[in-house]
This record gives structure tokens, sequence and C-alpha cells, in this order.
């Protein structure tokens, strides 16, 4: 079959069958105008996933209306914002850009309050908040907000959808993208569509995997992970209401949705119309790598998953063309990588990135995250990184095997010391994390704790150290300097940026107190920023040096839009990339993950083509490559050709 000459006169016989005298003439010009340009390629897509069904082309009509009436509920100004951002499409590139993630409750109690705070995030400088999952969903574990009953409503204690869209009016005025949750591959067992499913409503049923026996399951079971082994066995969980086993990858009350079946494409994609609609400028697309089964698989990262996601952003192109997604893949670092292209998601995170930067400062050794970066930081210039250093979720030890045992690192024990490290359960450790997902069998696990838990200052104040102190407030700026400056944009975990500590109250909550996570998530009082501002405590260092690192990097061009290099240095504590933009811009990034003090050969400074040097942060001038580069523990330069100094 000719693709191309089907999908056109699919489109035309589409077009005859719809009805767009509810649109205005320019709208229905524009919308005419955007499915000719996108309609060959979501026809291509959408076939190699549906085409061998005899009803395609019913689903693929009632998509048409879907993205019809989306376009209609369109705001005027969204509509001219989708017109702005073609006119610069890698907005996210720039160097003002910064990003903090919250739950809403957390950080302001409610959506009410959150739009109170918005002095705050200007005065830190943030132009993207991501907001954690505020949608409807089960009382006590909902997964944090991840186990979604209605995209359509929020969760009552925080609000309403009316003041959702008041909020991300505001924070469009104040300069701030507003980033929401797309969650994709589940629901929660509470939805409408599997209340209905409960009741034996078939066609809902099929909205979902569901098995009346548990011989197809037990045959898929053969090749699944278990995702959270603590909590349960298995991928599956037997439904009393239903009287049907149910495919749950996460927990017993999400619901894995079943895109073998079209009707759920459809209907996803009209509550991402409607999540675009409030005015958010991403979309973060949470599990995108568990969304296709394949029998015999792992049922992670299929090529079908891909499929799916390119065409759910080819629809976003019709109805809102601003919006991107950025994706949540916490996979192999080879698998991460295939998701990010300007047609499927736009924005990553960089797990990589922030589990590399642990293991170097427990080793303190670069090595693994020199040659890694090198082999997996470029992506496409229409892209970006997300660069953090935790989430709400844990901390998982993701890096090739194959290049830890080029480096003579033998992955499984590596991660098994990190696991151990960062519990402090090894000996010298500075780190107080908590165990996540901790099997009992294998010993394996994964990491939490706040960044500043973690980086070992909430030990430096248990023992009263001043010099431990010293040590962690430093390697919380070091941690911060490198999202900066490394590439993307940086993205801050509220309450790290006050060098909060873990809170084990969570403990002592029974819908809480399986899940570890909870001791990071944490919540954040006007007594907190005011500890920030009382002088010769920790929390104001770290907050005052932060302020001082976002304050460059905003005012210095070369620390958005330019490519990056990771370069090899004579010392294996020191993590070294340079910068280089289109205006001929170079900067030489360098940080020591020692506490003890570490000389660099000066002959490094050649990267930058001049003979006398500043660093951006302190401000420091150095003169020629004969000396040897000194840095103190923990220390970062930002080095730069005086000539070329802007702030």
């Amino acid at each position: 079959m000719n693709l191309i000459l089907e999908s056109r006169r699919t489109l035309q016989r589409l077009l005859e069958n719809t009805d767009l005298s509810g649109l205005s003439k320019k709208d229905q010009q524009l919308f005419n105008q955007r499915l000719e340009e996108n309609f060959v390629v979501l026809f291509s897509l959408l076939h190699q996933v549906y085409g061998q069904r005899y009803d395609f082309y019913y689903f693929l009509q009632q998509l048409v209306h879907i993205m019809k009436s989306a376009l209609k509920e369109r705001s005027s100004k969204l509509k001219q914002q989708d017109i702005k951002r073609a006119k610069e499409p890698d907005w996210y590139k720039n160097e003002s850009m910064l990003g903090l993630s919250c739950y809403v409750d957390l950080f302001a109690g409610d959506l009410v309050n959150l739009e109170e705070k918005i002095p705050y995030l200007t005065s830190l400088g943030i132009t993207y908040l991501h907001l954690m999952p505020l949608y409807k969903s089960p009382q006590g574990d909902s997964d944090g907000g991840y186990a979604v009953s209605d995209y359509r409503q929020t969760d009552e204690k925080l609000g309403s959808i009316k003041d959702l869209k008041r909020l991300s009016d505001a924070l469009s005025k104040a300069g701030i993208n507003l980033v929401l949750d797309f969650v994709f591959n589940h629901t929660s067992d509470e939805h409408q569509w599997a209340k209905e499913a409960q009741k034996g409503n078939t066609e809902y049923q099929e909205f979902y995997w569901m098995f009346d026996d548990k011989t197809l399951p037990d045959m898929y079971e053969q090749n699944l992970r278990e995702i959270f082994p603590q909590v349960r066995k298995g991928n599956f969980t037997w439904s009393q209401t239903a009287n049907k086993w149910v495919w749950t990858t996460f927990n017993n009350f999400q619901w894995d949705l079943n895109y073998s079946n079209p009707a759920v494409f459809n209907a996803i994609a009209d509550e991402m119309f409607f999540l675009a609609n409030l005015g958010c400028d991403a979309l973060r697309l949470d599990a995108l790598a568990f969304i296709w089964k394949e029998m015999g698989t792992s049922c992670e990262n299929q090529p079908k998953a891909h499929l799916l996601i390119q065409a759910f952003n080819r629809c976003l192109k019709i109805v809102a063309p601003s919006v991107v997604f950025k994706s949540e893949a916490i996979v192999h670092p080879d698998e991460v990588i295939k998701y990010i292209d300007k047609d499927e998601c736009q924005l990553s995170y960089n797990p990589l990135l922030m589990a590399l930067i642990w293991n170097s400062l427990a080793t303190r050794k670069t090595k693994l995250l020199t040659q890694s970066m090198r082999t997996s930081f470029d992506i496409s210039g229409d892209c970006a990184w997300v660069n953090y250093a935790r989430s709400h979720d844990d901390i998982g030890w993701t890096f090739d095997d194959t290049l830890a045992v080029e480096l003579g690192m033998n992955g499984n024990d590596h991660r098994h010391f990190l696991n151990q490290f960062y519990t402090g359960r090894f000996e010298g450790s500075f780190a107080s994390g908590v165990a996540f997902g901790e099997n009992a069998e294998t010993g394996d696990c994964r990491v939490c704790g706040s960044l500043a838990s973690l980086a070992g200052l909430e030990k430096a104040i248990e023992h009263g150290d001043t010099e431990l102190i010293d040590h962690a407030v430093a390697r919380i700026l070091m941690i911060h300097s490198i999202i900066l400056s490394i590439g993307g944009i940086p993205l801050l975990y509220s309450g790290d940026e006050l060098g909060l500590l873990n809170n084990y109250e969570y403990q002592d909550d029974p819908s809480k107190a399986h899940d570890g996570r909870w001791v990071h998530r944490l919540s954040i009082k006007d007594s907190d920023v005011n500890n920030a501002k009382k002088i010769d405590t920790p929390n104001q260092r770290i907050a005052q040096e932060l302020e001082h690192l976002i304050l460059i990097r905003k005012h210095n061009k070369i620390l958005g839009n330019a490519d990056t290099d990771f370069i090899e240095v004579n010392n294996e504590h020191v993590f070294a990339y340079t910068r280089r933009n289109d205006q001929g811009q170079t900067l030489l990034a360098l940080a020591n993950f020692s506490e003890n003090v570490q000389c660099l050969d000066g002959k490094v400074l050649t990267q930058l083509n001049a003979s006398r040097f500043m660093d951006l942060i302190s401000g420091e001038n150095i003169y020629g490559v004969s000396s040897d580069i000194q840095l103190l523990p923990y220390q970062v330069m930002w080095l730069i050709a005086s000539n070329e100094i802007k702030a």
C-alpha cells in the first residue's frame, strides 16, 4: 500500500464527513492546514499500530472529531502562544531556564496559596514549574497522586480546575512555564472507566488488560520484572468486583491501560488535549516505557511504545503545537536516548547524570561519569536534557555495565556498594538515605533522601562537626553547579534550594509508612524560608550561594544554548567539560569530587584559547597556563577567557 497516497485519500474522506461549522473561519483554515501538514505522518504511525483492525478508519474519524473539538476549546491566548513558540522552537534551551518541581500541598497547601508563592518563585529565578500530580486520586495511598481517578478534576484538598486555570494564567504572566504530569500508562481503579469495567461493561473492560484466569498473565509474567517487590509479587491483581485478573505494573490500584485498543488512544488523547488547554507548556510522560505490552518481551521500551508517543506528539502539533513532551524513562541509558527527538519527546530527564553524580561523590572518582557522558549526553539539537539531582521518586543506579567493566567495576557489586553507602550502612559514609523497594531475596534496592541528607548535611549536623558541615554544603553547591552549567534545563526539587533534611514523620502514617520516598517529599514552611535567611547557618550558605550560581547562569549565554564536550584531565577526582556556542564563546567547568585539595595541570586552560582567564563563580583571575590549578575540597570553577565576561 502507498501510505502517502492512502493517507491523503483518507484525510479527504475524513474531512468530507467532519462538520467544521463549530469552528471560526480562521480556525477552520488553521485546522485544515495543520491536518495537511501532519496527517501523513500521523496516519502512518497509527496504521503501524492499528492498521490491521477492521474499524481503523472509524477510530481515525473519531480522533479527527476529538482534535477539532479540542482546537475549538483552545483559548485565543493559547493560540497566540502556539504562533509565538513556532518562531522560537528552542525556547527551552535558553540560559534563563530554571525549573522547580513540587507537590502543591507540600509547597503551598493549595492552588490558591501557590499563586501567592509566585513572588518567591520569581525571586529564585524559576521559569519552569513542574507540579506533581494534582488530579483526583484515591484517598490514602495513591502512589503520590500517580493513580489518577479523573484527569479533569483536581484533588479537592488542592482546589478546583478553575483554580488551576487561574494559576496557569498567573504563572504565564510571571514568565513561568507550567509543566503537568500526563499519567497515561494507567488509571486508578476508581476512574470512571475502571468503575464501568468492574460493573461488567465490556467496552471499558477492553480499556484495560483483564483476564478470566491466570493462564495468560502467567505467560506474560515469565518476562516481566517486579517494580515494587516490597509491596507485592507479580504484575497482576485479582479484582473481586470485576471477577477478573487485571494488569497492574505498579500498584494493585493502578490499572494498566490497553493501548492495543485504539479507543484507549483516542480517549487518552482527549484527556491530553484537556490538560494542554489548561495552559501548560510541557507534559511529563509518566512511565512511558511501559505503555505497550507484547507477549514474550519485558513489555518495556517496545517499538510500538515509540510509535504511540510519536502519534500523541503529532496530535499535539495539530491542536496545541506549543506544548512539548518530557520523557520520564528511568531505564538503561541506551533506551533513554531513543525517546528523545523533536517528533517524540523534546525534553528528557537525565537519570544517568543524576545517578553518576552521586556515584562520583561516593567513590570520589569521575572516570565513569566522564566516559558515560561522552557516550550518552549528546542528543538532537532540537531537544534538551532536564538535569536534576533527585526527584520525587528514588535514585536507581542506572549506568552501562559494559562501560563499568571496562573501568574495572562489576555492575551488580558496585550497585550494592552504592546502596550500602547511601543508606548509611557503609562504614565512613557521609549519607543519610532510606532504602526503597528493597528485595529481601537479592538485597537489591533503590535510595531515597533529600539532597542535603544524601550529601552529608544531616550526619554532619548530628555530629556537630564544622568541617563535615562545610564539606556537605560544598557537595550540595557542587551538585547544583553541574546541573546549572552542563547544558539543558536545570531542575531543582522543592526544599533542596533551602538545604532541608529528611523528614521521618511519614513512618507514623499507615498510608505512607511502606513507601520510603515520603522521607524526601518535604513540606515547605515559612520557617524554612526564614531559616535560610539566618546568617551563618548551613541553610543560609546554601541558599545564598545557589542564588549566586543562578544569577551567573542567567547572565551568560554560554550557559544556555551551547554544545557540551567532556574532557579528560590528569586527575581522577576532577570532572571537566567545556561549553561552546555559536557566538564563539567557550567556558571550561572543573569540579573537584574529593574532600581533599586537588591540582590540575594548567595546560587544561588551552581549551579556552586565551592567556588570561576568570572564574565566574569566585571572580578570581588566572594568568597563563604554565602553573597548576588548585581546587579546594568540592570546589567548582566556571572558567572563561577574560574578554568574554558578560557579568
